[in-house]
C-alpha cells in the first residue's frame, strides 16, 4: 500500500462524504434540532458503521451477499423501511420545538447513526469499488486494519466539524425560525431515500 493509494483513497471518499445523501440530512438535522453533542455521535455512529463496512468489502462480504440475493435484499429492505420510519417521525414532529422534547440518550444517537449506515449494504459495494480502483491486491492484515482505522477517523473529523459549524448560534436560530419547513424538507428527502432504496435493484 502506497501514501498515493491512501490519499487518492481518502480524496474520493472525502467527494462522498460531501455529496447529499441520508447520512448527510441525518447529521444535519440531528444537530440543529438537538445540538453539537448529539451531531458528533450521530456522525460517529455513522463512521463506525461504515468502517464495518470497510472492513466486510476487505473479507469479501460483498461477495457473499452477491452469492445471497436474499441477504442483501433484507438488509436493503430493513435499512429504507428504516430511513422511511426517521421521514415519518421527523414530519410528525416538525412543530415541535426542539425544548419539548425529551432529549435522547447518547447512546441512542450513536446508534441512530450507526443503523442510517448498516441499513444500506450499497455502502458495502461502493467501498469495494473503491478498494479495487485504489489498492493492490494482497494488503496485509496491518494495512487493511489501518485502512479501516483511517475511513473511521476521516469520517468522524468530517461529521465532527460538520456538526461544530452547524450548531453555532446563527444556524440554531435560523433553523428553530423556519422549523417545521427545514423537518419537513428533511423527511421529504429521507423518505425518497428510503423508497429509493426500496425499489432500486
Amino acid at each position: 500500500m502506497s501514501l498515493e493509494s491512501l490519499i487518492a483513497f481518502n480524496l474520493l471518499l472525502l467527494a462522498a462524504l460531501a455529496s447529499p445523501g441520508a447520512a448527510m440530512i441525518f447529521v444535519i438535522r440531528t444537530t440543529v434540532s438537538a445540538g453539537r453533542v448529539a451531531g458528533l455521535l450521530s456522525g460517529v455512529g455513522l463512521a463506525l458503521a461504515a468502517g464495518c463496512w470497510t472492513a466486510s468489502a476487505f473479507l469479501g462480504l460483498d461477495r457473499l451477499l452477491a452469492l445471497a440475493p436474499w441477504a442483501y435484499v433484507t438488509l436493503k429492505v430493513a435499512g429504507a423501511l428504516y430511513l422511511i420510519w426517521i421521514a415519518v417521525q421527523t414530519w410528525r414532529h416538525a412543530r415541535q420545538l426542539p425544548g419539548d422534547a425529551l432529549p435522547r440518550p447518547a447512546g441512542r444517537n450513536l446508534m441512530a447513526g450507526a443503523l442510517v449506515n448498516l441499513g444500506n449494504p450499497k455502502s458495502m459495494l461502493f467501498a469495494a469499488a473503491l478498494i479495487l480502483v485504489v489498492f493492490p491486491k494482497g494488503m496485509s492484515a496491518g494495512e487493511i486494519a489501518f485502512v479501516v482505522f483511517n475511513h473511521v477517523t476521516l469520517e468522524i473529523l468530517f461529521y465532527s466539524l460538520f456538526a461544530t459549524l452547524l450548531s453555532t448560534p446563527v444556524a440554531r436560530q435560523g433553523y428553530l425560525r423556519l422549523k417545521p419547513v427545514f423537518d419537513r424538507i428533511a423527511a421529504l428527502l429521507l423518505g425518497a431515500f428510503g423508497t429509493r432504496l426500496l425499489i432500486e435493484r
